[in-house]
C-alpha cells in the first residue's frame, strides 16, 4: 500500500483532493519503483490540483511533477535498490502520476541520480523551478552573458523560478535587478543576492516604442505577455532573455526591431524534455552555483494535505520562494 493526494473529478467538472490509501498495482507502468521522500509545488502543480488546465488526461489523477527519494526496486541496470534519485518534468504529474505519493513507478530514463552534496529535502527545494532557473542562467552564459556585461533582470523575482535564478547569479558575480509586485518582498529578494529592485509597474505596460533604452545585459523572464515584450525593447545590443514562463499571459505583441537591430536574442527554456547529459550537468553546477544557505531560506514546510490550499494559492501569486513536501508527514 501507499498513500497519495489522489484528484477526482465528478460528472460536472468539479475537482475534489483528498488523501487516499492505495494498493501498490494502481501505480501507473514503469521499470524503476521510487520510495518518494519529498516533493514540492510549481504553477503547473496549482493547476493539476485544481481543474488540470488541460493537462491532465485521465482521472483519478495524482499531481506532483517533481519528486526525490530512494530506488526500491529497479528492473533497469542504472538503478539499484537504495539509490537516490530525483525526477523532473516529462510529464510526470500531469499524465503519469506523480509525486504527491509516498511511492512512485516511472521509466528509468526519467529520473537522474541525486549528486553529492544535495539531499531529498534540498533538491526538491530546488525542483523544477531551480532547475529551470539553473537551465537559464546556463543558456544566457553559452549566449556569451558574463559578470561584466551589466545588469541582469529577472522577472518575477519573488517566485521560485525568480528565487533560484537571482540567488545563482548573484553567486556568480552577476549584478541582479529583481522585478516584484509585492513591496514586502523587496528584504527577501536583496537577502538573496539582488542589487536593485524594480517595481513590477515599470514594465506592466507594452513598450511604447519597438526600442527603449539599453538598459539590460541578459534577462530571465517567467511573466511573458506585455512585460516580456517591454523587457525586449529595453535589452542592450547581442543581449538574450531566456523565456521560461507565462504568468503574465502566453500572448507576445512585439516586432522585430529588437532582434535584427540589436541582435536580441530570446531563449526559449524547455525544462521537461531536456536530455539526460544535460540534465545531470544542471543539477551537479545547481551544487557548486546555488549558495545552500540561500536556498534554505526560501523553503516553506508542507504536506499532503496542505497542498489544495498552497495549489490556489499558487495559481494567484501568492507563494514566496520554495514549498517543501514532505509526503511521509
Amino acid at each position: 500500500m501507499f498513500r497519495a493526494l489522489v484528484v477526482e473529478k465528478d460528472d460536472a467538472g468539479a475537482t475534489r483532493a483528498t488523501i487516499q490509501d492505495l494498493p501498490d498495482d494502481r501505480l501507473p507502468p514503469g521499470d524503476v519503483t521510487v520510495a518518494v521522500e519529498y516533493s514540492t509545488l510549481n504553477y503547473k502543480d496549482g493547476l493539476c490540483l485544481g481543474s488540470g488546465g488541460g493537462l491532465v488526461r485521465q482521472w483519478p489523477h495524482v499531481a506532483g511533477i517533481d519528486f526525490a527519494g530512494t530506488v526500491e526496486t529497479s528492473e533497469d541496470p542504472r538503478y539499484r535498490p537504495g539509490d537516490r534519485v530525483v525526477l523532473t518534468g516529462w510529464r510526470v504529474g500531469e499524465v503519469h502520476w506523480g509525486g504527491y505519493a509516498t511511492r512512485a513507478r516511472v521509466k528509468a530514463d526519467w529520473l537522474v541520480p541525486l549528486p553529492e552534496g544535495l539531499t531529498t529535502r534540498n533538491t526538491m527545494a530546488v525542483g523544477t523551478a531551480g532547475f529551470t532557473a539553473m537551465l537559464a542562467v546556463m543558456a544566457l552564459e553559452e549566449h556569451g552573458l558574463t559578470p561584466s556585461s551589466g545588469d541582469v533582470l529577472v522577472t518575477g523575482a519573488a517566485g521560485g523560478v525568480g528565487s533560484v535564478a537571482t540567488a545563482i547569479l548573484a553567486r556568480l558575480g552577476y549584478s541582479v535587478a529583481a522585478v516584484t509586485g509585492r513591496p514586502e518582498t523587496e528584504a527577501y529578494l536583496r537577502d538573496l543576492g539582488a542589487t536593485r529592485i524594480v517595481p513590477r509597474s515599470d514594465l506592466a505596460d507594452a513598450p511604447k516604442r519597438p526600442l527603449e533604452s539599453e538598459t539590460w545585459a541578459g534577462a530571465v523572464d517567467s511573466v511573458g505577455g506585455p512585460m516580456l515584450a517591454r523587457v525586449l525593447a529595453q535589452m542592450k545590443m547581442d543581449a538574450s532573455v531566456a523565456a521560461v514562463g507565462l504568468a503574465g499571459g502566453a500572448d507576445l505583441h512585439t516586432t522585430v526591431i529588437p532582434f535584427i537591430i540589436r541582435g536580441v536574442n530570446l531563449l526559449g527554456i524547455n525544462s521537461v524534455f531536456q536530455p539526460f547529459a544535460r540534465r545531470r550537468m544542471a543539477w551537479e553546477r545547481i551544487v557548486t552555483d546555488l549558495p545552500m544557505a540561500k536556498l534554505e531560506g526560501m523553503i516553506h514546510e508542507a504536506t499532503l494535505s496542505d497542498l489544495p490550499d498552497l495549489g490556489r494559492a499558487i495559481l494567484k501569486g501568492g507563494v514566496q520562494g520554495r514549498v517543501v513536501v514532505d509526503v511521509n508527514a
